[in-house]
C-alpha cells in the first residue's frame, strides 16, 4: 500500500474516531480545572496523543508476533476501560462532594491520574493494529502519528470548552466531570460487548 491521499483520510478518520474519549475526558478535565494554564493543556492532549500513537502500534506488533494471546485479551478491553473510567469519575465525585464547603480550585488532574486516563481512552485503539496488520513498519508509524496528531488538537479543543463551561459552572463542574468519565466508561463497556 502507497502513502497517498486515501492512506491520510483514513488515518485522519481513524484518529477523529479513536479520540472521542479522550475528548470527552479533556472536556471533563477542563470542567473540572477552568483556570488551567495551557502549558497543562498542552502536557494532558500530549499525553492523549502519546496513548494513541502507542496503542495502534502495539496492536500492530501483537498481530504480527503473539496474535492468539492478543485476540483472547480484547473481548477485556472494555471491562478495562469501564473499571479505569468508574474509578476516576468515581474519585472526581466523592472529592468534589467532600471538598464542596473548600473555596478556590483544586487541580483536577495528578500525573497518575492522567495515566490511568491516557490508558482507559486509548485502549480501544490497540485494535486498530489488527486493521493496519497488512502495513509495513513505517506505514503503521505514521498512521499511528496522523491518529496521534488529530488526538492532540481535539483534545485541545475539549480543554478549552471545558474550561469555558467550567467557570459557568464553579463547584458542580468536578461532580460534572466525573459523571461524564462514568458515562464514557459505560459507552466503552456497553459498545465494545454488543
Amino acid at each position: 500500500m502507497n502513502i497517498g491521499i486515501v492512506f491520510v483520510i483514513n488515518a485522519v478518520l481513524f484518529g477523529v474516531g479513536l479520540a472521542m474519549d479522550a475528548f470527552s475526558v479533556s472536556m471533563a478535565n477542563g470542567l473540572n480545572e477552568p483556570h488551567m494554564k495551557k502549558e497543562k493543556m498542552c502536557a494532558i492532549a500530549g499525553t492523549f496523543c502519546g496513548f494513541q500513537i502507542a496503542m495502534p502500534l502495539i496492536g500492530w506488533f501483537l498481530v504480527h508476533t503473539i496474535v492468539e494471546v492478543f485476540t483472547k485479551a480484547q473481548k477485556f478491553i472494555p471491562v478495562i476501560a469501564l473499571v479505569l473510567l468508574l474509578y476516576i469519575g468515581g474519585k472526581m465525585i466523592l472529592e468534589a462532594i467532600k471538598n464542596k464547603d473548600a473555596l478556590g480550585e483544586k487541580p483536577a488532574v495528578k500525573k497518575s491520574e492522567l495515566f490511568v486516563q491516557g490508558i482507559a481512552t486509548s485502549i480501544d485503539a490497540l485494535s486498530v493494529g489488527f486493521t493496519i496488520a497488512e502495513y509495513s513498519w513505517v506505514q503503521a508509524g505514521i498512521e499511528a502519528l496522523i491518529i496521534g496528531f488529530v488526538t492532540f488538537w481535539i483534545c485541545i479543543g475539549g480543554l478549552f470548552i471545558g474550561r469555558k463551561f467550567g467557570t459557568k459552572l464553579a463547584g458542580k463542574a468536578s461532580v460534572l466531570g466525573g459523571v461524564i468519565l462514568i458515562a464514557i466508561g459505560v459507552e466503552i463497556f456497553v459498545s465494545g460487548m454488543l
